[in-house]
């Protein structure tokens, strides 16, 4: 068995492979045929509401995913991915106002909000946001970078558990604030909006959308599978070791600063390059995707599915935020109260998530189906 043919076998078996697959086949043939080809009227056709909704929600798949490997595999619970997510948003929202260009109300090429605050020019922070490759280098250097900073001066005075929950979820909160107000030049409270093109193609038609949708799914399962060679190696089991008993693994000779250091900044530029997808598909990012609460909802996402299981994460993403796309529209003002129960009801009677439960119920299956085996079977 060559190296390439191991690394599949360690990343899933036969069965995982069908069914990356199939989730595969659905999000690059049936999408696509079913939304671009099939006419409006038809029963079978997918709406561009459909096709926003999913493009997000695999947006905060993604983040999901980051969070299970710094909380689920580490044991660091974040409270502030929120702001790391909303970084990547705001890194590549630049580039998209600015190919707004003349387009917008006062017929000017600059943003909306800078001719209504009566600015000259653009600020420093703006510099050659008309790039694309700009952009998409600040999309993946400013979470990190702010990840690696903050992580290494927290993980180095051994800032851990609730304190560290703390800390990130300050850091957000901080930065929540600085971005509401119009001195920082990033909109102020309404943010950027009003998108009209992204590389020179109109970013509402029909073909883009799908492109994003398309590119969107690309990055989740490639997250999935960074994310599975990562856990199932020595790496990985490193991880899981600092998440039981860091301080065997520090007597042990590993510098544990290091490790957490690497997952850590890795799962903020994760939450980055989701945030960049999440804008030119929403329309908008403002400064309350910074807020706590956010974050307190990216932890619970994964609580749901299932902490440690990756594909937990990403069902647990998929439950709450395909509830809230709900819930929101029937009965908008019960949506926290759902929220929390659902967050309780997963801590009482399942604190492994739905895929712990599923697993769970899959062995009870076994044993009952081996237990006449074994009555039968001569002492």
């Amino acid at each position: 068995m060559g190296p390439l043919s191991a690394t599949f076998t360690r990343l899933y078996g036969p069965r995982g492979w069908l069914m990356l697959a199939l989730f595969g086949s659905v999000l690059f043939v049936v999408f696509p045929v079913f939304n671009l080809v099939v006419p409006p009227d038809s029963p079978f056709h997918i709406s561009a509401y459909w096709v926003t909704l999913i493009g997000k929600i695999m947006c905060y798949g993604m983040v999901a995913l980051a969070m299970d490997l710094i909380w689920g595999y580490t044991g660091i619970l974040s409270l502030g991915h929120g702001l790391f997510f909303a970084l990547g948003g705001y890194a590549f929202g630049m580039y998209l106002m600015r190919q707004i260009g003349a387009d917008g109300q006062y017929r000017v090429n600059m943003p909306d909000f800078m001719v209504f605050l009566d600015w000259k020019e653009f600020p420093w922070h703006w510099w050659n946001s008309d790039q694309f490759w700009w952009s998409a280098l600040l999309v993946v250097l400013v979470p990190g970078l702010l990840a690696f900073v903050f992580g290494y001066f927290a993980f180095r005075s051994r800032v851990k558990g609730v304190y560290f929950s703390i800390i990130t979820q300050a850091l957000t909160y901080a930065a929540m604030l600085a971005f509401f107000r119009n001195a920082m030049g990033f909109g102020g409270n309404n943010g950027f909006t009003d998108f009209k093109r992204i590389l020179g193609i109109p970013i509402t038609t029909p073909e883009t959308r799908m492109a994003l949708f398309a590119i969107t799914g690309l990055a989740l399962i490639a997250t999935l599978l960074l994310g599975r060679y990562i856990v199932t190696s020595k790496f990985g089991r490193i991880l899981t070791a600092i998440r039981d008993a860091e301080s065997r693994v520090m007597a042990s000779g590993y510098d544990t600063l290091w490790y957490k250091l690497f997952i850590w900044t890795l799962s903020a530029v994760i939450c980055g390059i989701a945030g960049a997808l999440y804008v030119p598909q929403v329309g908008i990012i403002n400064p309350s995707e910074m807020s706590p609460a956010n974050s307190i909802e990216i932890a619970i996402w994964v609580a749901v599915g299932g902490r440690g299981t990756l594909v937990g994460a990403l069902l647990g993403a998929g439950i709450v935020n395909g509830a809230k796309s709900w819930f929101t529209v029937a009965f908008p003002e019960y949506w926290l109260f759902f929220l929390g129960l659902i967050f309780i009801l997963v801590t009482l009677f399942m604190p492994d998530g739905v895929v712990g439960a599923f697993r769970q119920l899959r062995d009870k299956v076994r044993m009952r189906k081996s237990a006449p085996v074994l009555a039968d079977t001569p002492s």
